[in-house]
């Protein structure tokens, strides 16, 4: 059997998350979503330029969560994302195989980093 008994209240936890609950987190989001849009364009390997120049940023609200996708426009034929091929490799026509480049995740290190340092310096400022 297992038996949990607690003393005192939670006052000081339910002032933290109402004080929290008021943040408003959307400028971050615009900020960052263009600083990674930036960062993604600089990091893109370029051969034409077209990938580097399709990157944008989305922001997704619901009434729990709010979701920031970056994402990329060039796509070849209705369903290759030339980003994607880029990042992970690809075939080409010919049947070589192109090895992928992590240009990604580097790039988006700093701005995640950037972003939850912000996020966390306003909530101990609430």
């Amino acid at each position: 059997m297992i038996s949990v008994t607690h003393e005192g209240n939670f006052n000081k936890i339910e002032r933290f998350l109402k004080k929290n609950e008021k943040i408003d987190i959307d400028h971050y989001l615009e900020k960052f979503g263009q600083a990674g849009v930036e960062a993604l364009a600089a990091a893109t390997p370029k051969d034409t330029g077209r990938t580097s120049e399709c990157w944008y940023y989305k922001i997704e609200k619901s009434d729990d969560r709010t979701v920031i996708t970056w994402c990329n426009s060039n796509v070849v034929d209705d369903w290759y994302n030339v980003a994607v091929g880029i990042q992970y490799g690809h075939g080409t026509a010919s049947g070589v195989y192109v090895q992928g480049i992590d240009y990604i995740n580097p790039a988006m290190r700093t701005i995640f980093d950037e972003l939850a340092e912000q996020i966390w310096k306003e909530v101990q400022l609430a």
